[in-house]
This record gives C-alpha cells, sequence and structure tokens, in this order.
C-alpha cells in the first residue's frame, strides 16, 4: 500500500508563500521550473510545447507586481496547462495531424484567469488525438510515458499534465475531463484532480481547433495538482459564480456512502483494497461509512446511457463508425430527458449521504497500446484479461449526472500510486476537495 513518490517539490501554495516571503523571485522559481522540465522530461515527453521565453518575461512582471504591492494569490507560480486550451500565440491542435500548423488568436477563459491570478505559463502538456484515449499519444507529439514506470501509460487524456505533476515538473496543471480526462491520469501518476459539477467553469478556449463552438454536453474543465489546498484555489480562481464553501469539511460525523462494485466493471484486488484502506481510515477518523442504499441509481441503465451521450458528445471529433450511430433530434432529447432523471436520483441520495467514496479505473496503470479499438483491447485484472472499454464505467459515476468528483491519491501497488473518487452533491465541488485532503493525509499521500 506504500505511496511511490518521485520528488519533494512545493505544492503551488507553498511556493506562491516562498515568493511572498521573499524566499526566491518568480524568475528563481520560472527558471527552476525550466530546468526541471529540460532535466526530467526527456523520457517522459509530457510538456510537449514549451513557452519558455514568453514565460521569463512573465515573471519579470510578476516580480514588479509584488514589488508595487500588487501581486496575487499565485503571483511567480510557474505551471502548465493542457495542449487542448488555447494560448494565444500557441498551437492548439488536439493531437490532431490536420490541425498541426494552427495557432489560437486568444488565450482560453482558465488561462485568462490563471494568468490574471499571477501564474506563469510554461506551456502546454499532451493529449491523445481528439482527447479521446486513456492513454496521451499522437502523431505531433508522440507518446508520453508515466513516470512511474515508462513501459506504462500516464492516462488521458490530461496524461501529461498529470505526468509532469508527478515527476515534480510543476505545480499546478489545468485538465478537462468527459471520460476521466482528469481523474483517470490523477489515479495513474498518484496527483489530484477535480472535475467540476458541470457549468461551474467555463468552457471557452478549449475548442476543437479552428472552431468557437458551445461547451460539450457532461464534458468539464478542472484543476489538478498535488494538494486539495492547491486544487480549491484554483477552482474558486476560475469559476465564474460564487461556489458554496464545502458542507461537511471533515472527516468526523460525514455521511459516506461506499461503492466497490459496479454491475459492468470488474475491480482488481490491489485496488479494492487501497478504496477499502481509505475508507478505514476515514472511519477510524469519525465518518459514517455505508456499504449500500436503495436510493442509489441503476448502474447498469445509468452507464448505457452514458455511453450513448458520450458517443455522441464525441462524434464530431471522430471519423463516423457503428459504435457512434447518428441520433435523431427526438433521441437526443430523450437522452437528456433520461439524464435530467438521473441527476435527480442523485440528489436524492446526497439528501442521506455528503459524499461517495469509488475507484477510478479497475487496474493501476496500464501498459502503452497501439491498438485504437477499445473494445478489443484488455486488461490485466487479478491475473486475468478483462475488458478494457467497462472500465469507463467507474468515471460515469459523477460525470454522467453532472456531480463533482475529486481523483485522489491513497495508496500503491507494486510502485505504481491508486487513487480514488470522492464524489459529492452538485455545487458541493469544495465538500469533494476538503475531504479528500482530509484522507489524502490519513493515508500519507499528501
Amino acid at each position: 500500500m506504500a505511496f511511490p513518490r518521485l520528488h519533494n517539490e512545493p505544492t503551488a501554495l507553498e511556493l506562491a508563500g516562498q515568493i511572498a516571503r521573499g524566499e526566491l523571485s518568480a524568475v528563481e522559481a520560472c527558471e527552476a521550473a525550466i530546468a526541471r522540465i529540460e532535466a526530467l522530461d526527456g523520457p517522459i515527453n509530457a510538456v510537449v510545447v514549451r513557452d519558455f521565453d514568453r514565460a521569463r518575461e512573465q515573471a519579470k512582471l510578476r516580480d514588479k507586481a509584488k514589488a508595487a504591492g500588487q501581486a496575487g494569490p499565485l503571483n511567480g507560480v510557474p505551471m502548465t496547462v493542457k495542449e487542448s486550451y488555447d494560448i494565444a500565440g500557441l498551437k492548439t491542435t488536439w493531437g490532431f495531424e490536420f490541425a498541426r500548423d494552427f495557432v489560437a488568436d486568444e488565450d482560453a477563459h482558465a488561462v485568462k484567469r490563471l494568468k490574471a491570478a499571477g501564474a506563469v505559463i510554461l506551456g502546454k502538456t499532451n493529449v491523445p488525438v481528439a482527447l479521446a484515449d486513456l492513454q496521451s499519444v499522437n502523431p505531433i507529439y508522440g507518446r508520453t510515458n508515466n513516470p512511474h514506470d515508462l513501459s506504462r501509460v500516464p492516462g488521458g487524456s490530461s496524461g501529461g499534465g498529470a505526468a509532469a505533476l508527478a515527476a515534480g515538473m510543476v505545480p499546478l496543471e489545468f485538465g478537462s475531463d468527459i471520460g476521466g480526462s482528469i481523474r483517470t491520469p490523477c489515479h495513474f501518476c498518484g496527483v489530484t484532480g477535480l472535475k467540476p459539477t458541470y457549468g461551474a467553469i467555463p468552457f471557452d478556449g478549449h475548442y476543437f481547433p479552428g472552431m468557437k463552438g458551445g461547451p460539450t454536453v457532461m464534458s468539464m474543465t478542472g484543476p489538478m495538482a498535488r494538494s486539495a489546498d492547491d486544487l480549491a484555489l484554483a477552482l474558486d480562481l476560475t469559476s465564474t459564480m460564487p461556489l458554496p464553501r464545502a458542507r461537511a469539511d471533515g472527516l468526523k460525523g460525514a455521511r459516506i456512502l461506499l461503492i466497490e462494485s459496479h454491475p459492468v466493471a470488474e475491480l482488481d484486488s490491489a485496488v479494492a483494497a487501497a478504496l477499502r484502506h481509505a475508507a478505514d481510515k476515514a472511519a477510524d477518523a469519525g465518518a459514517i461509512i455505508e456499504h449500500r442504499t436503495d436510493l442509489l441509481p441503476d448502474l447498469e441503465a445509468m452507464h448505457a446511457d452514458y455511453m450513448k451521450l458520450l458517443n455522441v458528445a464525441m462524434a464530431a471529433r471522430q471519423p463516423p463508425s457503428p459504435d457512434r450511430p447518428e441520433l435523431t433530434a427526438r433521441e437526443w432529447l430523450e437522452l437528456l430527458d433520461k439524464q435530467a432523471n438521473r441527476m435527480r436520483e442523485w440528489q436524492a441520495l446526497f439528501g442521506e449521504y455528503d459524499a461517495i467514496l469509488a475507484p477510478v479505473f479497475g487496474t493501476t496503470a496500464f501498459h502503452h497500446s497501439d491498438d485504437p479499438n477499445w473494445r478489443a483491447r484488455r486488461v490485466i485484472l487479478n491475473g486475468q484479461p478483462s475488458p478494457f472499454h467497462t472500465q469507463i464505467a467507474w468515471i460515469g459515476l459523477a460525470t454522467y449526472p453532472g456531480l463533482p468528483s475529486v481523483s485522489v491519491p491513497v495508496g500503491g501497488h507494486e510502485g505504481l500510486p491508486i487513487g480514488i473518487q470522492v464524489i459529492a452533491p452538485h455545487w458541493q465541488d469544495h465538500t469533494a476537495v476538503a475531504l479528500s485532503g482530509e484522507i489524502a493525509k490519513l493515508c500519507g499521500t499528501q
């Protein structure tokens, strides 16, 4: 169960405090991060779009702002963002060959907010083609490797960001998530990340290359970091609405439902043990852990509807296939009606519980695969091959009903990290973040 650590670099808030106290300058913090990327990233290949010259200029401006008494909460903290975010003057490709030369002309919403808070953006991190895989490889930037084991994936689609965090290159990253693209890389790499409540953070500037459309159904943008406190700050900086404070910010008395099984997805014994260990730690701290409830929605039916919505959402980014049939307007509206009814069921459940603990993925990070067909892939569960594509059912628990969910590391197995999901009610993002931080401290992973 020991958690594998790769570095002792400070968190974003720790680094911001050092800069505020004058222990180092923003320029020095920037140069140190650049040096770490240059020294560590060769075999990992996480930071694939580098903007070091402009980052150095940003850092100088941050030092001037501090001297003028105008430092922001992230004044001088170096970070990266997912390649799929627009940054004016940098390429945004989503791994598509046809978008190899597309250059954005405006910063994404999240990038604007983070820069305004004083963050120094060093560059962008790798993704799979179309953001459509749980590994991060594309024909433009190649393959990203898990820093814990280069033969394994870092996850996707925010895999480059999770790898950069885990290796200690940067303390903060911004990703996006519709099929586990924040949570799965965090689980595989041993860092933490939030998929916020649907609609909590604007999607502007996270578009298909060259397009400026509306947000994709179920998809959310959100922060990734190495501590819950950093997630909370980044959430508040990028949300355009005042999110409520945590209704349960400590484990004592918190009512928690533990989900350990799913009708369509298996769970490896090592992951199951880490989940149960985290629940036991929470119980020792005073949480009320329950293992079953009649309020739980029909998970098998919900997963089937989740996959239908997901296939439609991804259709604009993928070529036609039998797995992505076109729907009529009536069929689409019926799917949205079903989703709304499931949301009401989850709201009823959260009348009795403050949070849910559940797996992120049934295994630790798997070996790289060149097979693009999810249905043909297999993962090894308890020593036996098991279907890969059904594993996304764990992620769908929070994605389909639009619930906030934090992926937080709670242990490890054979040198690879293991994370779990902390899922909270709608708009209780800070509850998910706070409880995840408490659990991480108890498990010794933060």
